[in-house]
This record gives structure tokens, sequence and C-alpha cells, in this order.
């Protein structure tokens, strides 16, 4: 069985799961992501989001957390929606989208949709954990967030300007500055941990989420908390976490 075949036999998607540690996935981990794996063991939903999956019903997606190396420096891609999206336009996002019938698990899927949206060249890329579903309540989606490490680098870009504005790879340093880190309150009452890097608010589902791995990886840095950025009562809240 493949690492990613082992990764899609997951039985719970209520628990974390991360491939043993003498995979050759594993193996192939920088050094710096090791508090991320350590703490991705023990993670629950409660850890990431106030809104577990509903006992029935959702439809169910996935999203690429990719982690890189650029000039030995740790990243993350990320993706500008396209502003002339009917969704949640204009806003940074993780990789990723609704589970296909041709796709044979949440990794897959994951990994098809960062292709369609990035051009990502999957070969290089290694798949290492996958979170706890989590439950978007505007939209109705599950999304199984899909840990991996980009060990072949590969050229990124917009793939379909109408799907994608741009495709970004965010230092990671950036994303734990205490400078860069604000929360962000939307007129319909949403606050929540958000990022200003690159000229973009990274928020809401996104914002969460990287905020959550940061602190659970014990990479958080103090930062001003009373920092609040307002957001256009145009653009949607994707849910009403991770945390608020």
């Amino acid at each position: 069985m493949s690492d990613i075949e082992l990764l899609q036999s997951r039985t719970s998607g209520a628990l974390s799961y991360v491939l043993p540690r003498n995979s050759s996935t594993m193996e192939s981990l920088p050094s710096w992501l090791d508090p991320l794996v350590d703490c991705v063991h023990g993670v629950k939903v409660r850890d990431l989001t106030r809104f577990p999956p509903p006992a029935q019903g959702g439809r169910p997606s996935s999203v690429l957390i990719l982690f890189g190396e650029t000039d030995s420096q740790p990243d993350l891609l990320l993706i500008e929606r396209a502003h002339q999206m009917r969704s949640h336009s204009g806003q940074p996002a993780f990789p990723g989208g609704a589970v296909d019938e041709t796709d044979s698990g949440v990794v897959s899927a994951a990994l098809r949709e960062a292709v369609e949206e990035t051009g990502l060249d999957v070969s290089g890329v290694r798949p290492f954990a996958l979170l706890p579903d989590l439950f978007v309540p505007p939209s109705g989606f599950v999304v199984t967030p899909v840990l991996a490490w980009w060990q072949v680098p590969s050229p990124v870009g917009v793939v379909d300007p109408g799907e994608v504005a741009a495709v970004m790879r965010v230092p990671l340093a950036e994303l734990i500055d205490p400078t860069h880190r604000v929360r962000v309150r939307h007129p319909s009452g949403y606050v929540g941990a958000g990022f200003t890097v690159a000229d973009l608010i990274i928020w809401g589902f996104t914002g969460g989420l990287i905020d959550r791995l940061i602190a659970l990886a014990g990479w958080e840095e103090p930062w001003d908390q009373s920092r609040i950025v307002d957001v256009d009562e145009r653009l949607e809240v994707f849910d009403q976490g991770p945390t608020a």
C-alpha cells in the first residue's frame, strides 16, 4: 500500500492521522517540520474549530496545506481566488475543492485541485498527514485538510484566471512575524485570526487554520491581538472559525 493509499484508508474523519515514522515520506521531511508532525498526532476537531461536521450530510472536500522551501526558507502555497467569482471572490485560500467521483479519496482530490488551480507537479509532493474533518457552515462543505511536503518544487502559477487571480509561496516567517498578525472583523459580526501578507488579508477558514497550526506547532510569537482589521461587507465569511 502506498503512503497516499495509507492516508486515504483512515477510518475516522474525526481524528487526525499521520503516516508512520518509518515511511519513506516521513523520512523525507525536513527537521523544521518535526514540531508540526509531533503536534498533529493529537489534534482533535475542537483544537481547530467550533463547528464539527454534522452526523450526516455535508459535501466532502479537501484542501492542500503544502509546505515547501524557497532559498532554504520554509513557505506555504496559497492562491488568491479570482475577483469576479460569485463566491468568496478575491480571498486567499489553500488549493482545494470538492471530492469528485473520479477521485480515489480526499488526498487525490486535494492534489487534483492543486494541479487545476496552480499547475503543480504532484510527483514532487509528499502528503504526510490528515487533520480532522472540519465543517464550513455557509457552504455545507466537510473539509479534510491534507498536510504535505513539497520535496521537489515545481513552477506554479495561474492556470485558469476565471478561478484564480494569483498563486503565491508565502514565507512561513512572515506568517509567524507578529507585525503581520491581526484579528479580522466582518460586518456580520465575525472576528477571527488573520494575517497581512503581500498586500493581502488572509482570514476566515484559511487564516484560522494557519493560526492554529502555528500555535500548535509552538511557532507562535507574542502578538498584539488588539490590532483589528475590518474587511468589506461584500466579502463573504468562509465560516465562523476555526477561532474567533
